[in-house]
């Protein structure tokens, strides 16, 4: 099972590494697009942003205080899903649809980082695979 847990780990953190190396490359873009949305602070936010992605992503990817790392993705998630895609502003209906699906998709993101946070806290050494142990234990 060590393996599994380690494979999905892999799998999870990839899409937030490719998220966070986004944030810095195509900062000035992301920024522009940001502040279109409302987002105060836009290239702040999007630095900001691809910091807790990065750093996230990495916590979880190589066990090192993974519990953490969720949570930072979570920290990042949750806003951007309603300041980034707040669906239930649109009017037109292609793009409240393909708001909500953004939306959706993050709030179930958050809610996987959530479950990791759970577990890599209550099973700490036992997941096996980490490089420490989780910073929060119950």
């Amino acid at each position: 099972m060590d393996v599994i847990v380690l494979v999905g780990r892999i799998l999870f953190a990839f899409l937030f590494l490719g998220s966070a190396y986004g944030h810095f490359a195509q900062r000035n873009n992301m920024a522009q697009y940001a502040g279109a949305k409302g987002v105060p602070l836009p290239m702040p936010s999007v630095l900001g942003g691809g910091v807790l992605l990065l750093l996230g992503g990495l916590s979880v990817l190589f066990g090192v205080w993974a519990d953490l790392g969720a949570l930072l993705l979570v920290l990042f998630l949750v806003p951007t899903a309603v300041m980034m895609h707040a669906f239930w502003k649109e009017t037109e209906p292609q793009a409240r649809m393909m708001e909500m699906v953004q939306f959706n998709k993050d709030i179930g993101l958050a809610g996987a980082a959530l479950i990791l946070l759970g577990l890599f806290s209550i099973a700490g050494d036992d997941l096996g695979l980490m490089i420490t142990r989780p910073l929060f234990t119950p």
